[in-house]
């Protein structure tokens, strides 16, 4: 099958649990850039989040950044979509009670409301500083520009994330989705990982039918349903295998690599 382009999730995808790329995966999308498959990483991480993996990689990557709310081919944005100002304010309002950080992305900025644990894991992992704001000042600098954050995040132990969840969902301004059980990240309606796939496929005049995406958690769904070809990781959950067209090794067994030699080289 004749693929020209390859969406890669990052975390439990193409990072194993000690968030490091194994030679097998960087071999394989190595090899496969140099059959003219185009790479995309769509991630609900933030730019710099990306920037090192790129580097590891060594090809040209498309980053799909922030759930897909921030697409780069190189350092050209190729589309970026914002909750509103109101949005974010909104969703404040609800998650204050629960006490825990609020985490707010633009473009290449990460701004939270204050700094647990889970805020400060993520900067020693990703290596940047998230800088500390209030809701009340973004809004104030953001509202006359008529724009707002491409995504809002909420870290926290799973049981509690799933009540925000809960306190959070059907909100006609925005999407949301858990990257991890740790995580739940909070979009533009109507904007994911399956529609920055489609814009990707739109801007590089590349058909649906010559793409495969890898993932693994919820997140990834819309990614996999507007895939060509969808793959879950072995460690993804129920739910996106059941999308799935083949179900490859998990994240620490080079799962990438694995289903690529089935695709591309058997």
């Amino acid at each position: 099958m004749k693929f020209r382009l390859l969406c890669v999730d990052l975390d439990g995808t193409l990072l194993t649990d000690d968030k490091e790329v194994s030679d097998e995966d960087i071999s394989a999308l190595r090899k496969a850039a140099s059959q003219g498959i185009q790479i995309a990483l769509i991630t609900g991480r933030m730019p710099a989040a990306v920037e090192g993996i790129v580097r590891q990689l060594a090809v040209p990557c498309i980053r799909a950044c922030n759930a897909g709310t921030y697409i780069l081919d190189g350092e050209h944005c190729i589309h970026t979509e914002y909750l509103s100002v109101e949005t974010m304010e909104a969703f404040y309002d609800r998650i204050r009670t629960f006490e825990i950080p609020f985490w707010i992305y633009r473009e290449k900025q990460w701004f939270v409301t204050a700094k647990d644990r889970f805020v400060k894991e993520e900067e020693k992992r990703i290596d940047h500083r998230a800088e500390l704001v209030t809701v009340e000042d973004l809004a104030l600098q953001w509202r006359p520009k008529n724009t707002g954050p491409n995504k809002l995040l909420v870290g926290a132990q799973p049981q509690l994330v799933q009540k925000v969840h809960a306190q959070l969902k059907n909100h006609k301004d925005a999407d949301m989705a858990c990257s991890s059980p740790y995580f739940l990240e909070i979009f533009p309606s109507g904007m994911n990982k399956g529609r920055a796939l489609q814009l990707i496929c739109d801007k590089m005049g590349i058909r649906r039918e010559e793409t495969i995406a890898f993932g693994d958690q919820e997140l990834d769904i819309p990614m996999l349903e507007a895939a060509g070809t969808a793959v879950a990781m072995g460690n993804a959950i129920e739910e996106l295998k059941g999308k799935a067209d083949f179900i490859t090794r998990t994240n620490n067994e080079s799962g990438i690599a694995y289903a690529l030699k089935y695709y591309l080289y058997m």
